[in-house]
């Protein structure tokens, strides 16, 4: 199970950077739903491209994040924190590019 823990973080706070973003930039938002499921897609890509980087949950062996909890010992706090920014940020960053495209394609 703790493994998947970095993952299920990056989704979580995708869906909640989605939410945020959507509430802030509301002519880009795509309802609760829309911002939530953009939220999560935002959310794991955006923590997988930390690790790839080596500031998330994955840095110890880039997207592996078992390797990575095996190599720290465990998740760490350094680790939560780069899967929270990297899954809030990629979260949001997700639904705003989204609800740009959908903006335009209407106009």
């Amino acid at each position: 199970m703790e493994e998947y823990l970095p993952l299920i973080v990056q989704l979580v706070t995708g869906a909640v950077g989605g939410n945020v973003a959507g509430k802030l930039l509301k002519n880009l938002s795509l309802g609760t739903i829309g911002n939530t499921i953009a939220g999560l897609l935002g959310g794991g890509i955006g923590g997988q491209v930390l690790g790839m980087l080596g500031l998330g949950a994955g840095a110890a062996s880039g997207t592996d994040m078992a390797g990575a909890a095996e190599a720290a010992g465990g998740m760490d706090m350094s680790s939560i924190l780069g899967s929270v920014a990297g899954g809030g940020v990629g979260g949001g960053i997700i639904m705003a590019i989204v609800g740009a495209i959908k903006n335009a394609m209407s106009k």
